[in-house]
């Protein structure tokens, strides 16, 4: 197998590789964000609690809720968003590739040139000004006392 089908083969494998249905969040990108339970939004304090039976159902209400509208949604909304994302993705890698990075190449390679004029104009006009005023303030002596 030469080196151009070997490369073809792990560009294929990225795309078609088995994904994980158990763990769905392996980077935890959501550990602090949509991890809501019921006794994450309702608590009843004590001295005020409801009926038992309420509570349980109010629980399984709100459980099952979540759990059947966020199937819902995703089974409604989520190819399509998964394909807008996909898409925004794809331009933001291409802008990145394409323009940003040679952009930010060419200004490097200018702000060279733009920096060797600018130090030999510093180094022309300004080391000439400080040097002299460096010559002017060397004789100037400065003595504390400390009267008692």
């Amino acid at each position: 197998m030469d080196n151009d089908s070997m490369k073809e083969k792990d560009a294929f494998d990225v795309h078609t590789k088995e994904i994980d249905l158990v763990n769905r969040d392996r980077k935890h990108l959501n550990d602090d964000v949509v991890k809501v339970d019921f006794e994450d939004v309702i608590a009843e304090p004590d001295g005020t609690h409801s009926f038992d039976g309420i509570w349980k159902a109010s629980f399984t209400t709100f459980t099952v809720t979540k759990y059947w509208c966020y199937r819902i949604l995703t089974a409604l909304v989520g190819i399509p968003l998964a394909l807008i994302w996909g898409i925004y993705f794809a331009i933001l890698s291409f802008i990145h590739i394409w323009v940003v990075v040679p952009c930010v190449k060419s200004y490097l390679i200018e702000i060279q040139c733009v920096s060797r004029v600018y130090s030999i104009c510093i180094h022309t006009f300004c080391d000439p000004l400080f040097e002299a005023i460096g010559k002017v303030f060397s004789s100037v002596r400065i003595s504390l006392s400390k009267e008692v």
